[in-house]
């Protein structure tokens, strides 16, 4: 009985000590794929997966200093005044602390708004919380536009 005891204490020791590093990889993956969601729900003008993601007091800071609400973004998805060709990102990474999580990524936007074309590169900080309905995103910060040619 008392090896049964000392293997059962031995791997409960090994799950714990191991589960912090896996659940923060876990957490990159379930952020990685949730940004990911978010980029396309955008492209797509996806209001329920936007109003989904988004928390209610989410922040978007642009390049030029304009805020916009979660109110605000999914008013325009709504609107659809702008419509996308392409609404990628590229060089994601992904960085886990605790229950917070920032992605940095470079995103290319192309389509169209009020029937005016557009073609942009520009870097985001996206901030996600981690509440008890998963995984919300609450704040975004985003460069200037990069300048035709650039992309770092």
């Amino acid at each position: 009985m008392k090896s049964i005891s000392t293997l059962s204490v031995a791997i409960l020791m090994t799950m714990l000590s191991s589960s912090p590093a896996a659940a923060a990889v876990d957490d990159e993956k379930a952020v990685a794929a949730l940004d990911k969601e978010y980029q396309e729900a955008v492209k797509n003008n996806d209001v329920a997966t936007m109003d989904r993601i988004l928390a209610d007091d989410f922040v978007l800071v642009t390049g030029l200093g304009k805020t916009y609400s979660k109110k605000d973004l999914l008013d325009e998805a709504r609107n659809k005044r702008t419509t996308y060709e392409n609404q990628e990102d590229s060089q994601q990474k992904v960085r886990v602390w605790g229950d917070t999580a920032i992605v940095t990524a470079l995103l290319w936007a192309k389509g169209s708004e009020d029937g005016k074309p557009f073609d942009y590169k520009l870097w985001f900080s996206d901030v996600y919380l981690k509440t008890e309905k998963g995984w919300r995103y609450v704040f975004a910060q985003a460069s200037m536009r990069i300048p035709e040619g650039g992309s770092h």
